[in-house]
């Protein structure tokens, strides 16, 4: 692995190439914070795809990306005189040893953390205390995060503040109930209602709250409902790859095959995983 001089000598170089691309290149030149935000977007969900894929190789690349969108922005900073990449970086540190007090001793309290979840108690405490930090609990939550994501976030918010299951077996008594009155609207919504119509209605409610008591045990049981999902969409990809492979093999089109003719294929696949 690299030293610490290699690493701050690396850093300066990408700091220079940065500085002859904003100058020399016409592309680079051109950008702002609004023309590189969706790119920033991709690059960050690139990099979460190489995380849940554990392609160590991949997720050194796809850093390199999103560090690139970092520098970058910070660039553009400099070059109005709002911040730059040492402002940035400064930002962070202050805000890390502030909201580590267990490990800095700051903020003038004698405070311990032993254990993930008393450190996960300890920041909403510090956030709420930052000085333009949180003003409320769920004040830190960004908008435009993914609604999967963001119910994870929401319930982990409220239960380091004491607002959660005293027990979390008690939380399948709620999915329960949410299954219950999700169907109980199902059925009380006439089968020949327009899907138009569904979207937005109390069907719609429903399995939103089905959906989020889920995310919430999900949470309780030490369970990323977020990668969980994405551990089913690879393995239902895998599958489906094979029983579209093997159709085409025996001069098959998907479209002309039985259920049951798939559903064989799509045994073979699970065997072959197992």
């Amino acid at each position: 692995m690299s030293s610490r001089e290699e690493q701050l000598k690396a850093f300066g170089r990408l700091l220079d190439i940065m500085d002859d691309l904003r100058e020399k290149c016409p592309w680079d030149r051109k950008q702002t914070f609004d023309s590189l935000r969706q790119n920033t977007i991709e690059e960050t969900f690139e990099l979460a795809t190489a995380i849940s894929r554990h392609d160590m190789n991949e997720i050194s690349k796809e850093l390199g990306d999103v560090l690139l969108h970092v520098v970058f922005y910070a660039k553009m900073g400099s070059e109005t005189g709002e911040f730059d990449i040492a402002d940035v970086c400064n930002r962070l540190c202050d805000k890390l040893i502030f909201r580590h007090p267990h490990v800095y001793g700051t903020n003038s309290q004698e405070l311990t953390a032993n254990s993930p979840d008393e450190v996960s108690h300890l920041w909403e405490q510090v956030k709420l205390k930052e000085k333009g930090g949180n003003k409320t609990v769920l004040g830190g939550i960004p908008d435009s995060l993914p609604s999967l994501v963001k119910a994870y976030r929401i319930q982990d918010k409220v239960a380091n503040v004491g607002f959660d299951w005293e027990k979390r077996e008690d939380v399948w008594a709620k999915v329960k109930e949410e299954i219950a009155e999700f169907e109980a609207e199902l059925r009380n919504t006439p089968s020949d209602t327009p899907s138009a119509k569904i979207g937005g209605s109390a069907i719609e409610a429903e399995f939103g709250d089905l959906l989020f008591s889920l995310i919430n045990a999900a949470r309780l049981y030490k369970i990323r409902p977020d990668n969980a999902l994405e551990r089913t969409n690879l393995k239902f990809i895998r599958r489906f790859n094979y029983l579209e492979a093997k159709a085409k093999e025996q001069g098959r089109d998907l479209k002309d095959m039985t259920l049951a003719e798939m559903d064989a294929l799509w045994e073979e696949a699970k065997k072959i995983e197992d």
